[in-house]
């Protein structure tokens, strides 16, 4: 069984906590604090393999954990770090968040290698916080803590086209006959499981040191029903959401007794339901099993064009068995893929995980309070203050960066509840703002 999708969980390594301790040499009775630092815990990082075209390895192995970061030690001895953790998946996997399923991040494209969770910060030791007034402290810092997610990993596979039709009109046979791939054909009344890929190489296969070809996908589950799950296609249509043309093919000789026109519009309509952009994207009919039309001029042949060629569907007649008419299919198909450019649909993030869990850590909280005596707002928190430590303020972008955070935050909505007006003062940490909505 080929294995598209996989629900996993991920870990990463919790920082090492900081340590307390004090120098004890000869003649240095009262020696000054050496506790060490924390080591950084282990990332959880995803890379693509190009060698892997499934998931199978994560329906075996369902949890994965960085390594944690060692404590510190005595005589400013820093922790070792924790191990990073890192998962290969094939390209085209996009990887969600299971509760929402929203996309965290689609490993296609440039995204080659993406460290997903980051280990929490080690704990800084006591030789951090001596003062003058306090010159034995006898605190350190607790490392910070791991962050854990649960994950919808899903392949979508990469392919320039699709195949797509109803199940025994011939796409098995013409894969194998256009491309290096090898499919299992068979006369079956169902659809295959596995989404075949392959290359196909057009002659004179280096044009101005760029390859002619591109790569095709027979796309299973394709039959009545299929955008509502019938026959798996719900499982496997995720598979043509990357493709930039479609590939329809139909047995126009009707060896299956079945009307071919009819046929092409179950399928769109099919398509449409499960995604409608991908019904608009654009297709040209293979009108297949010609080699077995004894009258070609009265045909079903001529009643496809008659129908689909008006509506700017190109339809060519083709023999997946004898190899007639396919030479033009694909150089057709070819220069559409020309014409439409070399940019492929990676899809867009909609959760991030190192927001999320700010939103759930003691880290995020702020307090908003109304100053009476200097008659201006006070906002404070540990994140506020990062922001405005990292954030340059000079800058449009930085300003603008920094207001979104306030929006995102709930710190604007806080302040509005408070009652303050256009003009006001906001203060935090030292730098004073006039407020205006």
């Amino acid at each position: 069984m080929f294995a598209d999708r996989a629900k996993i969980s991920v870990r990463s390594g919790k920082g090492g906590d900081g340590h307390v301790s004090f120098r004890h040499e000869k003649y240095v009775p009262a020696g000054g604090p050496d506790g060490g630092d924390g080591g950084r815990g282990g990332d959880v990082i995803f890379v693509v393999d190009e060698g892997l075209n499934t998931l199978i390895d994560f329906r075996n192995i369902r949890k994965y954990k960085a390594g944690d970061g060692e404590p510190g030690g005595k005589k400013n001895c820093r922790g070792k770090d924790g191990k990073d953790i890192t998962l290969k998946v094939p390209p085209g996997t996009v990887i969600r968040e299971a509760e929402s399923g929203q996309v965290i991040v689609d490993m296609s494209g440039d995204n080659k290698r993406v460290v997903l969770l980051k280990g929490g910060r080690g704990g800084s030791g006591n030789q951090h916080y001596a003062t003058s007034t306090m010159q034995a402290p006898m605190y350190a810092q607790p490392g910070r803590p791991a962050k854990e997610l649960e994950l919808l990993l899903e392949l979508k596979v990469i392919a320039d086209v699709g195949l797509v039709g109803l199940p025994n009109v011939g796409k098995s046979t013409f894969l194998a006959r256009v491309t290096n791939a090898r499919p299992k054909i068979a006369n079956y009344h169902f659809t295959t499981l596995n989404p075949n890929l392959g290359v196909v190489d057009l002659d004179g296969s280096r044009k101005e040191g760029h390859s002619r070809g591109f790569v095709i996908a027979d796309i299973p589950g394709l039959i009545e029903g299929a955008s509502e799950g019938v026959g798996l296609g719900h499982e496997f249509l995720r598979h043509i959401e990357r493709t930039k043309v479609i590939i329809h093919i139909v047995d126009a000789a009707g060896t299956e007794g079945r009307d071919p026109i009819a046929d092409i519009y179950t399928i769109n309509r099919e398509l449409d339901a499960y995604n409608p952009d991908i019904a608009k994207r654009p297709q040209v009919i293979a009108a297949n099993k010609i080699d077995a039309i004894y009258d070609r001029e009265d045909s079903a042949l001529n009643a496809i064009r008659a129908e689909f060629e008006p509506k700017g569907i190109p339809v060519y007649p083709i023999s997946a068995v004898s190899g007639e008419g396919v030479r033009e299919l694909l150089y057709h198909v070819n220069h559409m893929l020309e014409e439409l450019g070399q940019e492929i649909t990676v899809f867009e993030p909609e959760y991030d995980p190192d927001t999320a869990f700010l939103k759930d850590s003691a880290e995020a909280a702020y307090t908003v309070e109304y100053d009476r005596e200097n008659d201006e707002y006070v906002v404070e928190g540990p994140k506020v203050e990062k922001m405005l430590g990292y954030t340059n303020l000079d800058s449009e972008k930085g300003f603008s960066f920094f207001q979104g955070f306030l929006k995102s935050s709930g710190i604007l909505e806080q302040l509005e509840k408070l009652g303050i007006e256009d003009g006001d003062t906001v203060r935090m940490y030292g730098h004073s703002f006039d407020y205006y909505k």
